[in-house]
């Protein structure tokens, strides 16, 4: 097995991997003569790929040797060092939920407390703009989401931003140019909060909200995710924006769960109207802000229901009537906490660095393993299989999920829970190696009381 991943041995590599089985598609990437990425190929055929060096088990599993080639073609790799890492030994598979500590961040936020907040005081508005810290966040956000300057603010929490977006949304002409029907729909997966959401809005506006998506008629706004919290399904965001849009309805997306993971292009998708947060694949901490973004064409016509001086033409000039600053900053309304933007602008500017395109990669590779591996031990897998529906996490269901999540935490192993029976293995790409989630399927296998080779179980 070639052990080089400079272009030079691309092909070797290639040819190496191939003659093996280990289905790996190497891309090369010349500006720095590295490989870039290596990406999973054939894995529903782990059967037939045995090997004498890649010996399987009596029910077909790959040995851990082939997640410890994987992690070593893989570009991302050395991004894991640039996070805390205070127990090697403990497998994170959370970052769906929250993302690990980029140690640039403790950095940054040293240097805003300790010569910012500290040093320059109340300057600090001015001296290190802080006032517009809301957009210029946004801004570094943006190539993200495939979306240009001016369009993403962010700010407050994702409740406040779909909150804000639900009203935007009711407020805009119908397309007939009439008033927008007060009635909001969302499928029966959504998140819980998004309804929550909807529920209040439609309570504050006389309206009322409607569970279920496969009938639109009167239907002003639908709330959808664009992957699905449990099962990591990606929706199909184009063709259902225009379902939307073809029976008068806007749609507000949440992009919490795919933000950091996902090569996103909104326009290009047709989005008009997107929430999300930053503390899950863009590792901005507990509690950092949330985003909101605002196609360029709707600027004009937006209004929201929260009026506060960051959303003031002139904030400074204390005037008694609210003059609504242009574009996405009139959604801003109270001061902005500089330390959270902080924190999001660090995990920002890491996954735009790292690069988006070998982010995403990665993230369908990694859970296209975790998959075999599920299979392979006779878990139930329950995302998509297809790699283009599916996110950064994979759902296992189980019905002793509560306990299983309980065991696995006292192992050392990090993953989350959704009821009923749904244990989520988030794999984030900066911090997520092949083996972390080979090791970590097996304990979860084990405490499924799955039978060893042997026949035993540890359980």
């Amino acid at each position: 097995m070639a052990t080089s991943h400079q272009v030079g041995d691309g092909d070797a590599l290639l040819a190496a991997t191939a003659t093996q089985g280990l289905g790996v598609r190497v891309t090369k990437f010349t500006n720095d003569g590295h490989v870039r990425h290596a990406t999973l190929i054939g894995l529903a055929s782990w059967p037939e790929m045995i090997t004498p060096d890649l010996p399987l088990t009596d029910r077909s599993m790959p040995d851990r040797s082939v997640a410890e080639h994987f992690d070593a073609a893989d570009a991302l790799a050395g991004w894991r060092e640039r996070f805390v890492l205070r127990d090697p030994a403990i497998m994170y598979l959370d970052g769906n939920s929250l993302g690990m500590t980029p140690l640039a961040t403790i950095d940054a936020m040293r240097r805003v407390i300790e010569e910012q907040w500290a040093g320059d005081l109340i300057a600090s508005w001015w001296e290190h703009d802080w006032l517009d810290l809301p957009l210029t966040v946004g801004n570094e956000l943006a190539p993200l989401l495939g979306a240009d300057e001016g369009t993403v603010a962010v700010h407050d929490s994702t409740t406040v931003g779909i909150f804000q977006l639900l009203n935007v949304a009711l407020d805009l002409p119908a397309a007939g140019g009439g008033p927008r029907p007060p009635v909001l729909a969302f499928a029966l997966s959504e998140f819980p909060t998004d309804r929550y959401a909807a529920e209040g809005v439609a309570r504050l506006r006389n309206g009322a909200v409607r569970s279920g998506l496969d009938d639109l008629d009167g239907v002003g706004v639908v709330i959808r995710s664009m992957v699905d919290y449990r099962s990591a399904e990606i929706c199909d965001v184009a063709a259902e924006t225009k379902r939307a849009n073809d029976a008068g309805a806007i749609t507000v997306w949440d992009l919490s769960h795919a933000v950091g993971v996902l090569d996103l292009d909104l326009p290009a998708l047709g989005v008009e109207l997107a929430v999300g947060c930053t503390y899950k694949f863009l590792n901005g901490g507990p509690g950092a802000p949330g985003f909101t973004y605002v196609a360029p064409h709707l600027h004009h016509d937006m209004t929201q229901p929260i009026w506060g001086w960051f959303g003031q033409t002139d904030q400074f000039a204390m005037d008694n009537a609210f003059d609504p600053r242009p574009g996405i900053g009139r959604l801003l309304h109270g001061t902005p906490g500089i330390l959270g933007l902080t924190a999001a602008r660090s995990g920002i500017a890491t996954t735009v660095e790292a690069g988006i395109g070998a982010i995403a990669a990665k993230a369908q590779a990694i859970t296209q393993y975790g998959i075999a591996i599920a299979d392979a031990l006779g878990l139930t897998v329950a995302s998509p299989r297809d790699a283009a529906r599916r996110g950064g996490h994979l759902a296992v269901r189980h019905p002793d999920a509560v306990r299983i999540h309980r065991e696995l935490q006292a192992r050392g192993v990090i993953v989350d829970r959704r009821d009923p029976d749904i244990l989520r293995i988030g794999m984030s790409p900066l911090t997520t190696r092949f083996v972390d989630v080979y090791d970590a399927l097996l304990h979860l296998a084990d405490l499924a009381g799955i039978p060893a080779e042997d026949g035993t179980t540890s359980s």
